[in-house]
């Protein structure tokens, strides 16, 4: 008796994972405007840390996204003007 339940099991479990991978199968209708917002919104926990771990084993990587990022605000190779006004006292230096 205890070879039968044991086999009823089984079946039922391997249905069940058919029946399952086939509902997950279906596809799902949606329209670009609502795949774009779905896909803007999640950035899965997976994908996080890939980027993470990317960005530990390839320093450079991460190096190269900070430099995107400058480009993007307009604020690459951009070097501060302190304590100068127009630049006049740097000239005048040049002179002497």
């Amino acid at each position: 008796m205890g070879d039968w339940i044991g086999l009823i099991f089984f079946v039922l479990l391997i249905v069940g994972v058919i029946v399952g991978l086939k509902i997950l199968a279906k596809p799902v209708t949606r329209t670009e405007a609502e795949f774009e917002l779905n896909a803007a919104e999640s950035a899965s926990m997976l994908g996080a840390s890939m980027n993470a771990l990317q960005e530990i084993l390839d320093p450079a990587e991460a190096r190269a996204k900070e430099v995107k990022v400058q480009l993007k605000e307009g604020r690459y190779n951009k070097k501060k003007r302190e304590g100068k006004a127009n630049g006049k006292e740097n000239s005048e230096e040049i002179k002497n």
